[in-house]
């Protein structure tokens, strides 16, 4: 029989990282709706309302889906409080940036490398098996940045040629594959969320894609 003590400790380290997580990736996913809303000259109340989107759309979606209700986002304090920070600072600091491009893509990325990971550890700590929680680790790191782009009269990156619910996927398949060979979970999380990262500044940086319509030849 388990240890009771071993099962409150794993309990709460899980607790603690989905908690770490879930907030670091508000943090630099609220950044990226900021920057997003400042390139498209929005009031200090769009900037922010994009910080909130971008930072937290994600993760709502995901505690939807498994019954985590109501969500984190907005059961707590700490996820408002800090999308809006974000917002705020970023208004006013970006004058001091010459282009807004780079800091966006790498806020993206980090936001998406969080919520990957951060979505199917929680996907797994609700009881769902791996595929569903991979699936669901995928749709949390892409989800803010799909609602944010909507806001704005984009394409979603999600949409376009770009490596970046691959990126998701890959960092979801690491927690998952952690979980079911029983790694530690700081370990899995980490290391998929450097592949996500890794994935997509190297596919900003070389231009991979996956292939469109207009590409694939048709004998």
């Amino acid at each position: 029989m388990p240890d009771a003590h071993a099962i409150v400790g794993k309990y709460i380290e899980i607790s603690s990282l989905l908690l770490t997580l879930d907030l670091a990736g508000t943090a630099v996913f609220a950044v990226s709706g900021a920057a997003v809303g400042v390139k498209h000259r929005l009031d200090v109340f769009g900037v922010c309302v994009l910080a909130f989107v971008a930072g937290n759309a994600g993760g709502m979606l995901r505690d939807v889906l498994i019954g985590a209700v109501p969500p984190a986002a907005i059961a707590e304090w700490q996820h408002v409080t800090v999308s809006l920070f974000a917002g705020v600072v970023f208004f006013f600091w970006h004058p001091r940036l010459e282009r807004l491009r780079t800091p966006i893509l790498l806020f993206d990325a980090g936001g998406l490398a969080l919520f990957a990971v951060s979505g199917s550890q929680k996907a797994l700590a609700f009881g769902l098996n791996p595929l569903i929680a991979a699936l669901l680790g995928m749709l949390t790191g892409i989800g803010g940045g799909l609602v944010r782009d909507v806001l704005v009269s984009e394409i979603p990156t999600v949409l376009r040629e770009d490596l970046y619910a691959v990126a998701a996927l890959a960092a979801a398949a690491v927690v998952v594959a952690g979980h079911v060979f029983h790694l530690p979970p700081i370990g899995t999380t980490t290391g998929g969320a450097a592949l996500c990262f890794g994935i997509r500044l190297v596919a900003i940086r070389r231009g991979w894609s996956l292939p469109t319509a207009d590409r694939v030849h048709h004998p």
